[in-house]
């Protein structure tokens, strides 16, 4: 008797179970054996339920030969098949792809798609009810003529809903169904989202504009290309990418934008909405869990046409994506540091290549990285030289606080004081940037000395006036201020040392006493739904003075900013980061392109010890290309990213002594190759996070190098660690802590 599969399926007749590779997850590198149940039918890419040891998690059928040796009888089978569609086998490349690159486990990045059990099963109907017309009630009321009312359209309602909007109670509605003048129909429980219109006409776009649109719309459809949208700030790049949207919503393909922060969604939202008539579907941890069930649903069938998220948007399962955009593309927080270390801006580009279709970065302070694959001809490059406005771009100044600062115990300089005052008489705003959260970055004992310091980390503690705790930033532990040193015990010799825009707020305050001032700043009570509501506050003009971190300098439109002071530009230039350079001038470029964007005539004023450096130079010149230029041959000559390759080894355990053995360990193995170096081990800046402690090994070798070959052939040869110690590979690592 002949033996037959479904694909995957299971048999007919008697013949032996199928068995596929089912990949599940958890941190190994293949997938796991399971016999197909009679009468199931999976697929490559089919979500399944299986047992694992103790537990059921879920997985999908995977790509690949069955292990040979393993014994059939002993297989488990699956338990369940999910009816959501298969992950496509375009998906299942990237997965591959990102762990291949990463050194990651499969599994952890499937890990990624599959972020909720209940959206891998349709949403359960609910009951609605509609109005029969040929019935009317034994009487009339004034609240059964309400709810009536709202069902002339023949639409069907929840009870609640309908209850609702009538204004009156549940038992009206249940009458007149009684009555048998309404009845009951299944529905979805919420609506689908209304389809944004991708011909309703946007904003006239200029001459610049228009060319770089053009350039984006003739690629939709056209297989892979990646593009750099390079526009000054307010130059409308969003307006830009808009037309590529629009052009792929018309040829019936769906379309993400990646965003660095939530705080920038919600003014993205708006102009989508006035672009398109509706908004897209959200995408980031702030969004309810029922919500990104119905949009995974939606992402995956088709429904959805636009997704706005953060990075972990990446990994949705879109039935036919068409383009992808990352706006900001610069920004570091695009890369994630857990688990699986990944830069999405870099795995967009990826997904794009593997599914062939259209990647578009864009920013105003495009990333090294980006810069060179533009000169090498992997992208192409569409500039945006001048604002959308027509408004002239802010003129910078530097003040050298080594000569022209303030007074002691004060943290504006006299000129930048004078130009805010100007700015408030003018009716205008300004904003005071200052990247150090808190009151206080430092706080000690004048009479003993005492610092305090995390109980968990190598870290200080920051003062936060406003909750009145010493917080650590690292890990989330926090005490309450004492009245007295716990050292000395004497009472009121606590004193903050340095400024966080907590205590610039409290001398902006002092000084302008009639001001409206504003600290924006993420750990402020509230959260980002308190950021977003303050944030439209400072567009509407109710707020005269903001004192913000870096969540003020990305992607924001506030029409009265005409003056942009920074508090400290210097701060981030000497941690010895080889991006050091690059990522403080994109700072403070963002954050100075705030002032003037509508109307023009604004000011940037720089705060330095040392207004000579080449970054500050370049800011004060107006002159990008001269600083990249500088910055791209400067990585060259060091054969630093992109012209040399980087990986970082971070071991962690909670015993020092053991941590750095196992360090050490790895040493010991190394395989001497020609064109690797390896630095290290050496304790990490901060060499205690979260009570673990942490040592480095830095990997540098040039670009042609097979560093994942190499690093993973190193640690095959290396003993499994134990006692709670845990090792990470990070490829390309954005950051040195």
């Amino acid at each position: 008797m002949t033996h037959q599969r479904d694909f995957f399926g299971g048999t007919t007749d008697d013949g032996p179970q199928a068995v596929v590779p089912v990949l599940v997850p958890v941190a190994v590198n293949t997938a796991y054996s399971y016999k197909v149940p009679e009468g199931m039918s999976v697929r490559p890419g089919s979500i399944v339920r299986v047992p694992l040891g103790n537990r059921e998690v879920v997985g999908a059928v995977w790509d690949g030969p069955i292990d040979s040796n393993v014994n059939p009888k002993k297989l488990k089978s699956i338990l369940h098949a999910y009816e959501a569609k298969p992950i496509s086998d375009d998906l299942r490349r990237f997965v591959d792809w990102v762990a291949n690159w990463t050194l990651g486990a499969p599994g952890m990045v499937l890990r990624m798609i599959l972020r909720s059990e209940e959206a891998l099963e349709p949403e359960p109907m609910v009951t609605g009810y509609r109005r029969l017309f040929d019935v009317e009630p034994d009487r009339m009321t004034t609240a059964r003529e309400k709810v009536l009312e709202y069902l002339e359209d023949g639409m069907a309602w929840t009870k609640a809903g309908l209850a609702g909007v009538a204004g009156v109670s549940a038992s009206v509605v249940e009458g007149l169904y009684k009555q048998g003048v309404l009845e009951t129909v299944m529905m979805p429980a919420t609506p689908p989202l209304p389809d944004p219109d991708p011909n309703k006409k946007g904003r006239t776009l200029n001459e610049h504009q228009q060319n770089a649109a053009d350039r984006l719309t003739a690629a939709i459809g056209n297989g892979f290309k990646a593009f750099l949208i390079d526009g000054v700030t307010g130059s409308g790049k969003t307006e830009v990418y808009f037309e590529a949207i629009a052009e792929a919503m018309r040829q019936n393909k769906q379309a993400l934008v990646l965003v660095p922060e939530i705080a920038l969604t919600s003014q993205f939202l708006t102009r989508f909405e006035e672009r398109f008539g509706a908004r897209p579907a959200e995408w980031h941890s702030q969004v309810p869990a029922k919500r990104r069930e119905r949009t995974w649903r939606g992402v995956a069938n088709g429904e959805v046409k636009v997704v706005v998220g953060a990075r972990s948007s990446l990994f949705l399962p879109f039935k036919d994506l068409g383009l992808i955009v990352v706006d900001e593309e610069h920004d570091g927080a695009y890369k994630q540091d857990d688990r699986v270390p990944y830069n999405a801006r870099d795995m967009a580009v990826v997904r794009g290549h593997i599914s062939k279709f259209p990647v578009v970065l864009a920013s105003a302070t495009p990333s090294v990285e980006s810069q060179v694959n533009v000169h090498s001809g992997r992208y192409e490059m569409l500039r945006l030289p001048a604002r959308a406005s027509g408004a002239e771009m802010p003129t910078i100044k530097s003040v050298d606080m080594r000569t022209e600062g303030p007074e002691r115990g004060s943290w504006l300089a006299p000129q930048l004081v004078q130009e805010m005052a100007t700015a408030l008489g003018n009716g205008n705003q300004s904003l005071l940037f200052l990247n150090r959260r808190g009151y206080a970055p430092l706080t000690l004992c004048r009479t003993c000395g005492h610092r305090f310091h995390c109980e968990n980390c190598s870290a200080w503690l920051v003062e936060h006036r406003f909750k009145g705790k010493l917080v650590c930033h690292h890990c989330g532990y926090s005490q309450p201020v004492p009245h007295k040193c716990p050292e000395c015990e004497k009472p009121d010799t606590l004193v903050a040392c340095g400024p966080g825009v907590e205590r610039i707020g409290e001398e902006v305050s002092s000084l302008f006493p009639e001001a409206r001032v504003l600290v924006l700043s993420s750990d402020l009570p509230g959260g980002m739904e308190r950021v977003k509501r303050e944030m439209k506050l400072v567009e509407e003009g109710e707020v005269d003075i903001v004192i913000g971190t870096q969540l003020v300098a990305k992607g924001h439109n506030f029409p009265l900013m005409t003056l942009v002071g920074i508090i400290d530009a210097d701060l981030g230039l000497s941690n010895g980061d080889p991006r050091a350079g690059e990522r403080t001038f994109q700072l403070l470029a963002q954050v100075t392109g705030r002032a003037g964007r509508i109307h023009g005539k604004g000011l940037g004023i720089l705060q330095s010890y040392a207004p000579e450096q080449p970054v500050i130079q370049a800011l004060l010149s107006g002159n990008p290309d001269e600083f990249y230029h500088a910055e791209i041959e400067s990585r060259q000559r060091a054969g630093l990213p992109p012209f040399g390759r980087l990986a970082a080894l971070i071991i962690s355990g909670t015993d020092r002594g053991e941590t750095e053995s196992y360090a050490k360990c790895l040493i010991g193995i190394l395989p001497l190759l020609d064109g690797v170096t390896v630095l290290g081990p050496a304790e990490a800046a901060l060499a205690l996070v979260r009570g673990r402690y942490r040592f480095r090994l830095l990997v540098m070798a040039g670009r042609a190098f097979d560093l994942q070959g190499f690093i993973r052939n190193w640690l095959s040869q290396a003993p499994n660690p134990k006692g709670g110690i845990r090792l990470q590979v990070d490829i390309d690592p954005q950051n040195f802590f």
